[in-house]
Order: structure tokens, then C-alpha cells, then sequence
């Protein structure tokens, strides 16, 4: 399988947990590359269901070495409470999961400042303290894992932050924080997680060149990239392929395939515009029948038809080299489905998602409609046997889009998924 990257090639939500999780059979390393728990991927054995938010998606295999690279921003309390959870599910954690000494760490005033910022600057935040992380991060005042491994210097800088976030939350009516207890709560995790934490570059790169098979694990999509999704109504940290290099420590020239997941329609959580979104009672039928509601938030999703030109634009962005297409069966009842094949703007035709968020507000869908299927595709396992109409339907988006497809998945479980 060479090292392979996954991306979202939509809006985040498509289905990227269990896709990972079907390609981990062929994998030795799962890793986890940038974005914090505000992701949730959901993955479905057997009749377990299972919602991860900081562990890769790899760990429900027994056997395989999952890794939290140093692009994600980890809030350790979090992190713990996955790693119980699991464990008390009878998922084996320990020597399976390793956390890069080199992360970030989300914490308690993040999570202030997320709800303050929120409350001027309205972009649809979980408000899991992400985006001030990812911030303090840039600014050169944020912790690393590493720091948890020397308590006296964590407890100092800590002081001051807490200091200075008190400043700010009294300037917005919110109560202060106590700097004991969030010390004391931190300290008491970096003794848990002490075994956790390594040098992942130095290990991942080397088990790339002993030929072991890495599966590089993205959060949410390629059109909420910080730096060429839609702006400012993205999330905080780079969510392309190129993000995956630097949020692992893998050199480019070592990834073998870039694999892009996206759903058989378009869906989006949060605000931002959204040019096939659907607020009839189609857009109301997707959503119960894909059960479009946000495995972290459970907020639920703003649905719509297949977006061609973002996702072309996301190919392009990521080098995609193979679609994964995820809930094509939640299509199989409709009597007609749309695609967008271009967008109209202020009159004129045009083949590109624009960079202005106002542009792509004021940009109007021009489809080309297909004749549904209506029938089940859940029991299908071999892409000859779906039904005509379904088969010409992912033959046309994936010509749009620009990449052949791989994958075609007709059901949340790993059985119920096609392989080309």
C-alpha cells in the first residue's frame, strides 16, 4: 500500500472513520496528522459503534500501532477519557498508541477564549478551545506534550497563561479559572500519559524505511483547510495532504497515494456558504436517512446535492489519486438526484471555487439531474452489481471530479463496502 494519505475532499463528515478503518487491514501504522477532538470519526464492527475523536480510527484493530502526530492539538483530559473509555470496551490501548512529544496541548482558558471569540465572531466553532491552541501554537505561547514531562517549568508558564486569560474573561463576564485545580488536573494526566509520549518523527520515519505500511488519518475536509478552504469559516489547521507531511514528520517524496473520501452528496456543519445546500424537505429527507447529525456536536448537518466543482478543486488541491465514496446507499429511494456542474455568479458561468467567501455565497448551482435507481445497494458487494443508474452515477462524478474510484461504501459497517 506504500505510505497513503486520506483526506476529506468535502466539508469534513464523509466518512473518513470508516474508511480508515477498512484500510488498516492492509496497514502497520495508523497516524492522526493535524485538527483536536472536535473531529469525530465513526466506525461501526459488527453491531459495535464506536465514536473516536483524538485516537486513529486503526486502534479497533488489535495489533496495529496507532500514533498522535505532532500536528494535532491534544487536550489530555480528553485524551484519557477516550483511552478509559476504550479500554473499557475491551479495546487492548496500551502498546498500540503512541502521542508525539512535539503536540500541542488544548486547555481549559482555550476553551474560554473559543466561547469568547465566538460570541463577537460567529464561524461555527465546537468550542473545544481548538482554534486559541492552534493560535497560542503559532504564537509561540502554547504547551507541547513534551512540557507535561517537566512539572515545574509546565506549572510556571502555566501560572502566567491562566493569569492572563482571567484578564480577558473578566473583560467578558465570565468566571475566572483556578490555576490549582487545572494545574493539579494536568499534572495528574501527564503522569497517566507519561508512557504514551515519544519521539514520533524518529520512529515514524524509520518504520517507513523498514518498508512498514503507514496510513496517514486527516480531521474534517479539504474545504475547512485554514489556509484553501473557505475562509474565515474554516477550521484551524492545514487538512490536505500537505498538512499530513508536516503534521506527521513524513518527507513528501515518501508518500506512495493520496486517497480522498467524499460522500455520494455534499454535507456541512457550522456556518459558511454552501452553493447545493437544501432547505426543503429533500434536504430534510437526506439528512434523516443519512442520519446527518455530527458525532461530536450533534448538531445536525446542512445537506445537499453533490458539489462537482469543489470537489475537483480538492482533487486538484491534494493530488488525489483515488475516491472513496461513502453513503451511496442513503440515495437509493430517490426518484431523481442532482449534481452541480457549475456555478452561476453574478451571471456568468464559472468552473472554480472562488476565494472570496461572499463570491461563493452569491454563487447559484447549475445541475445536470440523473434518474434515481430505487433499490437497496446495501447488499452489494461487487461494483458490477449494482444497479445501472447507480453505476452511471458514480461514473459521472468521478469524471467531474477529476480521480478514478476506489471504494464505494453502501453502508456505516466494514462489510458493507466495495472495492474497484
Amino acid at each position: 500500500m506504500a505510505t497513503t494519505i486520506l483526506v476529506g475532499a468535502q466539508w469534513g463528515d464523509e466518512g473518513k472513520g470508516k474508511i480508515i478503518d477498512v484500510l488498516t487491514e492492509q496497514a502497520d501504522v495508523v497516524v492522526r496528522y493535524q485538527g483536536g477532538n472536535n473531529a469525530g470519526h465513526t466506525v461501526e464492527v459488527g453491531a459495535e459503534k464506536y465514536v473516536l475523536h483524538l485516537i486513529p480510527s486503526g486502534i479497533l484493530y488489535p495489533g496495529k500501532l496507532n500514533v498522535i502526530g505532532n500536528g494535532v492539538v491534544v487536550d489530555p483530559l480528553a485524551l484519557l477519557e477516550e483511552i478509559d473509555h476504550l479500554k473499557s470496551r475491551g479495546i487492548a490501548v496500551d502498546g498500540n498508541l503512541l502521542v508525539s512529544n512535539r503536540a500541542h496541548m488544548v486547555l481549559p482558558y482555550h476553551k474560554v477564549l473559543d466561547a469568547i471569540r465566538e460570541q463577537s465572531n460567529k464561524i461555527g466553532t465546537t468550542k473545544r478551545g481548538i482554534g486559541p491552541a492552534y493560535s497560542d501554537k503559532v504564537g509561540r505561547t502554547g504547551f507541547r506534550m513534551v512540557d507535561l514531562l517537566s512539572p515545574e517549568k509546565f506549572s510556571a508558564k502555566l501560572r502566567l497563561k491562566v493569569r492572563e486569560t482571567n484578564e480577558i474573561a473578566r473583560a467578558f463576564d465570565q468566571k475566572p479559572l483556578s490555576f490549582a485545580k487545572i494545574n493539579a488536573d494536568y499534572l495528574a494526566a501527564g503522569k497517566k500519559l507519561r508512557r504514551y509520549i515519544v519521539d514520533t518523527i524518529k520512529l515514524l520515519n524509520r518504520l517507513e524505511r523498514d518498508g512498514r505500511q503507514l496510513l496517514l488519518e486527516g480531521a474534517q475536509g479539504t474545504l475547512l483547510d485554514i489556509d484553501f478552504g473557505t475562509y474565515p469559516f474554516v477550521t484551524s489547521s492545514n487538512t490536505t495532504s500537505g498538512g499530513a507531511c508536516t503534521g506527521a514528520g513524513i518527507p513528501p517524496h515518501r508518500i506512495g497515494r493520496v486517497v480522498g473520501v467524499m460522500k455520494a452528496y455534499t454535507t456541512r456543519v457550522g456556518e459558511g456558504p454552501f452553493p447545493t445546500e437544501l432547505l426543503d424537505d429533500q434536504g430534510a429527507q437526506i439528512r434523516e436517512t443519512g442520519k446527518e447529525f455530527g458525532a461530536t456536536t450533534g448538531r445536525p448537518r446542512r445537506c445537499g446535492w453533490f458539489d462537482a466543482i469543489a470537489t475537483r478543486y480538492s482533487v486538484t488541491l491534494n493530488g488525489i489519486d483515488e475516491l472513496a465514496v461513502t453513503k451511496m446507499d442513503v440515495l437509493d429511494e430517490l426518484p431523481k438526484i442532482k449534481v452541480c456542474v457549475a456555478y452561476k455568479l453574478d451571471g456568468k458561468l464559472i468552473d472554480t471555487v472562488p476565494a472570496d467567501v461572499d463570491d461563493l455565497s452569491r454563487c447559484k448551482p447549475v445541475y445536470q439531474e440523473f434518474d434515481g435507481w430505487q433499490t437497496s445497494t446495501k447488499l452489494i458487494r461487487e461494483f458490477e452489481d449494482l444497479p445501472k443508474r447507480a453505476r452511471l452515477y458514480l461514473n459521472k462524478i468521478a469524471q467531474l471530479s477529476g480521480a478514478k474510484i476506489g471504494i464505494v461504501s453502501v453502508g456505516p459497517r466494514r462489510e458493507e463496502t466495495i472495492f474497484l
